[in-house]
Parts: structure tokens; sequence; C-alpha cells
């Protein structure tokens, strides 16, 4: 077994940085990384110098045997790497901003990774992901790829489908959940409960839920609709509809919200907006917060305001989740993997997102079989939006982009599909080359 391992992150100047590495330093006794290289694009370069700083710092106090590295140079960072973290966002906060606002003109959800938002992320991420993977393909082939880049099951699909990298895709979405249900029944900790997920990144169900050798799933769900408190950072805290969550019995994640209360929360994001802004205005002031407390020369630990920020406990999942993969330690983790007929509905090839066993093979996802008619459709459906998407942000096809929009569930007619998607790409045209004949 290898003694020294190399880490690069991509999107190292990201205000996610601290998390991560707090995670490697947590398990350095038996992660054993001695190299993190956190890369960065020119715009980038002075949250990389800070947040760098801040790293270097951090692994200064906890006495470990690590260098921390600072480049613009991707290929340099990339040689003898094992492990690949992408972290990044095509286009920075104001591209986030105009996927938000650009669907509530036409009175859709505006979202960042859902709808015609995630839509237009994944547009511009797809092709600056297959350069990552090619140059790994020269400089580090057996390196494994760690993707959090959103959407995740996008990204990690178009890595599957279109490259030789060995690629498992992250959220920390179902850590929230896996939290939730250990605190609905009771648990000290969610390691005494075992859920087991099936869906796809941002659509994921909590299908089973067990504690202490019983089926408690109805129990968890009984405490959802009476009000126990489940969102993200980013998702607007909104009752579900009891009788619907009741007949699903399954842990519904909160980006569910979207889709089964749809109304409720596009009057949300369109008050908002009015108001304190989209929550991608929101989070541009949180960063810019947060990177002027990383500047401080004392500063030596991931400070607690980086809460605000979202993304918890995303360290702990990347982290583990490498750990894993280097012991092959063989523990269950929900993340994105080839379905390789877990979930019988839908096509072997594509990415889902599920309770895996994690080896240093990889991930080897738990069976799940067919899945319940109340879930089976919006599954299909949205898994098909996204293959479409995939070979539309491929080949720069405007036809199969009208067609994926159209398919999206949060996308209300083609007439609307067609005005968002003339509007992504002459809002976007800068990172999208692939389609600028239609521009």
């Amino acid at each position: 077994m290898k003694k020294d391992l190399k880490i690069t992150i991509i999107g190292g100047g990201s205000s996610y940085t601290p998390e991560i590495i707090e995670g490697f330093i947590k398990r350095h006794d038996t992660l054993p990384v001695k190299e993190i290289w956190l890369v960065d694009i020119e715009e980038g370069k002075e949250k990389l110098e800070i947040v760098g700083n801040l790293a270097k710092r951090m692994v200064k106090k906890a006495q470990i045997d690590c260098t921390v590295n600072l480049t613009l140079d991707r290929k340099d960072a990339l040689k003898g790497s094992d492990f690949v973290v992408t972290q990044f966002r095509v286009g920075l906060m104001d591209a986030r901003i105009r996927d938000e606002k650009i669907p509530l003109r036409y009175n859709c959800i505006g979202q960042e990774t859902t709808g015609a938002g995630g839509f237009a992320k994944a547009l511009r991420t797809i092709p600056v992901i297959l350069d990552i993977c090619k140059d790994m393909e020269k400089i580090c082939p057996d390196a494994w790829l760690i993707n959090f880049t959103n959407p995740s099951g996008i990204i990690t699909e178009t890595v599957l489908k279109h490259t030789n990298i060995k690629v498992i895709g992250l959220c920390n979405v179902p850590v929230l959940m896996h939290m939730v249900a250990a605190e609905a029944v009771g648990a000290k900790s969610k390691d005494e409960v075992f859920v087991h997920f099936a869906g796809l990144n941002h659509l994921v169900w909590g299908r089973k839920i067990y504690y202490q050798g019983k089926d408690v799933t109805s129990q968890v769900v009984e405490k959802i609709v009476n009000g126990m408190k489940f969102t993200t950072r980013n998702i607007a805290e909104m009752g579900w509809i009891k009788e619907q969550i009741k007949d699903l019995n399954m842990l519904p994640c909160p980006y569910h919200r979207y889709y089964y209360l749809t109304y409720k929360m596009l009057q949300e994001e369109i008050e908002s907006a009015k108001t304190i802004g989209t929550r991608g205005e929101i989070v541009k002031k949180v960063e810019k917060e947060l990177f002027e407390i990383y500047k401080d020369p004392n500063l030596a630990e991931k400070p607690k305001q980086l809460e605000q920020r979202g993304g918890q406990y995303y360290s702990d999942a990347a982290c583990e989740l490498i750990n894993s993969i280097y012991n092959d330690k063989r523990i269950i983790m929900t993340v994105n993997t080839r379905n390789n007929g877990a979930i019988a509905d839908l096509p072997d090839d594509v990415a889902i997102e599920t309770s895996c066993v994690i080896t240093k093979q990889g991930a080897i996802p738990l069976n799940t079989g067919h899945v319940e008619v109340q879930i089976r459709g919006l599954l299909q459906v949205i898994k098909a939006y996204e293959e479409l998407t995939i070979e539309a942000a491929i080949k720069g096809d405007y036809n199969k982009a009208l067609q994926a929009l159209t398919m999206h569930p949060l996308v209300t007619s083609a007439e609307v599909a067609k005005k968002i998607l003339d509007d992504i790409i002459k809002e976007n045209i800068d990172y999208l080359p692939q389609f600028k004949v239609y521009n």
C-alpha cells in the first residue's frame, strides 16, 4: 500500500476548502496525505491564496507531515496524484445568480442544481470536466476522481460514459437525511441507524430506515409530516403535504419540495428575489464575509461561520470516501456511481445515487430492484432529462437541449423551455463555445 498520498483539489479557492482540509487532518493517522495541491484559475487567484494560506496554517497547527501547495497550473498539480477532488463552479457565483434569475422571468423554479438553473450549470460544466479528465488520462490515469461539482449526478455520469477515469460522485444531502433519521428515532449518532437510499442526486429517497434491528421508516415519516425541521441552508423550510408523504412512506430529500410543493416554492423564490435576493446573491455576501475571516493570520482552524455557507458535512463525506477506498474499509456510503442494474427501472449505464459498499475497487451499489410506483415515474423522467442534457452539452445540440428542458417537470412547456434556453445561451455564451452557432 502506498504510504504517501497526493491529493489534488480542483477549485481549491472554494470557501469549502477548510472543511476538506479539516477532514484530512482528522484522519491523518489512517490516511497518510503527504501533499495537498489546491488548484484554481486566474480569476480565482486571490481566493486561492487566502484560503490556501489558511489551509497551510491549519496543517501547521495540526503538526502533521503534510504540505499544502497552491497553483494555477492544473497539469503540474495532477502529476502523481492519487485522488483528484473537483469542487469548482464554471462562471463563478455570478453565473449561479443568472441560473436562478433566468427561469424566474418565465415563472419557473430558478435553482442552482434543479430544473432550468441546474441545466444551465450542467451545460457550462460538462466541457470543463471532460477537459480535466483528458488531462487525468494523460497525467494520472490511475487516480480516483471524487466529484463534488454540481449537478453531481450529471457530472459523474458524463465521466462514466465519456472517459476512462475512475469516478465517484458525492453530495452532502444523504448525510443530512441520515442525521435527521437518527434524530427522529432518538439515536445517539447516525451510525446506529441504517438508511437504504435510492434515486438520483438531489432526487434521492430514504426507502427503508432501520434502527435496533427494526424497520422504523413509518416512525421517521410520521415525525417529518408532523413538523420536524428538515432542510438545507439553500432550501426554504416548508411543511410537506401529510397525505402524500405518508403514502410515500419514505424519507424525502429537501429538494423534493421543488417537485411536491412547486407552487409554494416558486412563490417563495419570487418574493426572496425581490427582497433579500436569490440564494446565489445571499451566498455571494456570505462568501465575501468568509474570505475576510479567512484572511486573519491568527486563524488556524475552520471558522464556525462556514456553516452559514451550506454544504456542511461535505468534508467528512469526501474524506471518509477517500479513506474507505484507500484502506478498503468496505463501509456503506451513499454516493453517485454506475447503476449496473441496482435500480431495475433505470438503464444500467447511468449514474444513480444509492447506498454502496466502498472498497478499493470503488463503489458497489446495494441492490434495490424495482422501485415503488410512487417514485418510479419522476425518477425515470429526471433520468431521461439528465441523459439528454449530457448529450446536448457534449454535442452542442440545440434541439437535444430543448428536448431536455421541455421534459423537466419544473419547466412548464416547450414554448417556455425555448425562451429559457435562448436566454441561457445568450447570457452564458462565453462558457458555452459548443453553442456559439446558435447565439
